[in-house]
């Protein structure tokens, strides 16, 4: 274990984790914290308070983290040694913040400590538990507050709770947290764009001919039935995950580094995305809902089938869509966006297809796209460069090969997890990658209409079989512009 890290602050830190019996506090939140405590990144004096309505006392809640967060750490970075000590650091505070005030956290939290609280709770506790927060005199300048998606359902409800929270905290104090920008890769897109003059001239209209980015999963929706139900594909995906990363691709260079300035350009991006209307909807967007296939070489269950999904909904398990940004650099490109559940693989990417050569001069070329910049966030995390080659043997026939940059090769030193280092970024008072609120506002402002637009057209989801890539819909949307998703 190496020396601890200071915060910004240079104070001893009390993490306060709001919802710290939960799933995520289990699978992501502990064991990114003890992966920051093996490798120092918590300041000296670090306390870690989980909050939760059980009746435990300190010994139940380790056994409790024994049996349910231990497993999500891999065996490569497990030494009991280290776990030991993290432990050490844990405490938990029985709080059930609909009926209680917050004395009892206010008794345990040290008033030199510089306080995160994580809200990993249902959305509609936010405005509770900070307005509770700030009664017991839990909230000063050097407070800071993570709030975890979804962030509302729709426009108003996401007002009410920076409305609501930014009473109490300033928006430099709040941290909104998408772990899809906390992953290296996507980072490294930043760098891949503005710290190589060789893709700048080219990365703009008319040498870009359309980009694509899928955020597909092969798993179903689980114990999180009962949430997803009341959100679909478009809140759950669409509206955080899937718009950051057409940001970054989209925005302009920044002028600085500067959270402010990153923040601004991604906010012109969100704020010239096309807007649909009704006739656009029911052209440019695929609605889609898996059934009853096979994944993983078994038989799984269609969405109607899970446990607490109603049998007549109609929730959207997978979208896809075409939409523009109207600037002059994207003029005319189109964008299309994927996500679903239950399809063929994991895979979440970003695809920039290039315009193809003006004139075939190789007659023996095969169709298709000649140039592309593949982003694979995961499973794997790589960059391709896809270009034309000739063939070996007589004749000029040429063929496809990818210039790949891996980077768990080319940087062999361990690669932190998403959580892990957003979490880092909290304790440091970074915010480049978290959503302003003026963001967050502007992403509802655009999917809203779309939901709305839905409801209007009263039409069912497209069924797919699980274990494929989603409906037949979403591959006619691009064929009709001449493309294909690239798999």
């Amino acid at each position: 274990m190496t020396t601890s890290s200071q915060s910004d602050t240079g104070l001893p830190l009390d993490m306060i984790i709001f919802g710290g019996m939960g799933d995520l506090a289990m699978r992501k939140l502990l064991p990114a914290l003890y992966m920051a405590h093996l490798h120092g990144n918590l300041p000296p004096g670090t306390r870690i308070i989980s909050t939760g309505r059980q009746e435990f006392g300190r010994d139940a809640y380790l056994a409790f983290v024994e049996e349910h967060s231990r497993s999500f750490i891999s065996g490569g970075n497990f030494t009991e040694e280290a776990w030991r000590s993290f432990l050490q650091l844990l405490e938990f505070v029985r709080v059930d913040v609909q009926q209680d005030g917050l004395a009892a956290l206010a008794r345990v939290s040290r008033p030199g400590a510089e306080r995160v609280f994580y809200l990993a709770t249902a959305p509609s506790l936010f405005t509770t538990i900070c307005g509770k927060l700030a009664e017991a005199g839990l909230v000063d300048a050097n407070a800071r507050v993570v709030l975890e998606k979804p962030l509302g359902r729709d426009l108003a409800s996401a007002v009410e709770i920076n409305e609501a929270v930014g009473k109490h905290f300033a928006e430099s104090q709040i941290y909104r947290i998408d772990h899809y920008l906390g992953k290296e890769t996507v980072q490294n897109l930043m760098v891949l764009r503005f710290g190589n003059s060789i893709l700048e001239p080219l990365w703009r209209a008319p040498n870009i001919s359309s980009v694509q980015i899928t955020v597909a999963e092969d798993v179903g929706v689980g114990s999180r039935a009962g949430f997803y139900d009341s959100a679909g594909a478009m809140r759950d995906m669409v509206q955080n995950h899937l718009l950051q990363l057409l940001c970054i691709v989209a925005m302009e260079p920044p002028a600085s580094l500067a959270p402010d300035a990153v923040r601004d350009e991604k906010l012109k991006v969100l704020r010239s995305l096309r807007r649909f209307s009704l006739a656009g909807i029911a052209r440019d967007t695929v609605r889609g809902q898996y059934v009853r296939g096979v994944s993983g070489n078994q038989e799984v269950a269609g969405y109607l089938e899970e446990r607490n999904v109603p049998a007549d909904s109609s929730t959207e398990t997978f979208v896809a869509l075409r939409t523009y940004v109207d600037t002059w650099r994207w003029s005319k490109v189109p964008f299309y966006l994927r996500t679903g559940k239950r399809m063929q693989r994991r895979s979440s990417k970003i695809v920039v297809e290039f315009a193809n050569p003006p004139f075939p001069l190789f007659p023996e070329s095969p169709g298709g796209v000649a140039n592309r910049l593949v982003i694979e966030l995961q499973p794997e995390e790589a960059i391709k460069l896809q270009v034309m080659a000739k063939q070996p043997g007589s004749g000029m026939r040429m063929q496809q090969v990818a210039l790949n940059l891996d980077l768990q090769s080319a940087f062999p030193q361990r690669r932190a997890e998403a959580y892990e280092r957003l979490l880092i970024d909290v304790v440091r008072g970074r915010l480049t990658h978290f959503m302003r609120r003026d963001e967050l506002e502007a992403a509802w402002e655009w999917v809203e209409p779309i939901i709305n637009g839905w409801s209007t057209l009263a039409e069912k989801p497209y069924p797919y079989a699980a274990g494929t890539s989603g409906p037949s819909e979403s591959f006619a949307l691009l064929a009709r512009d001449g493309f294909s998703w690239a798999e």
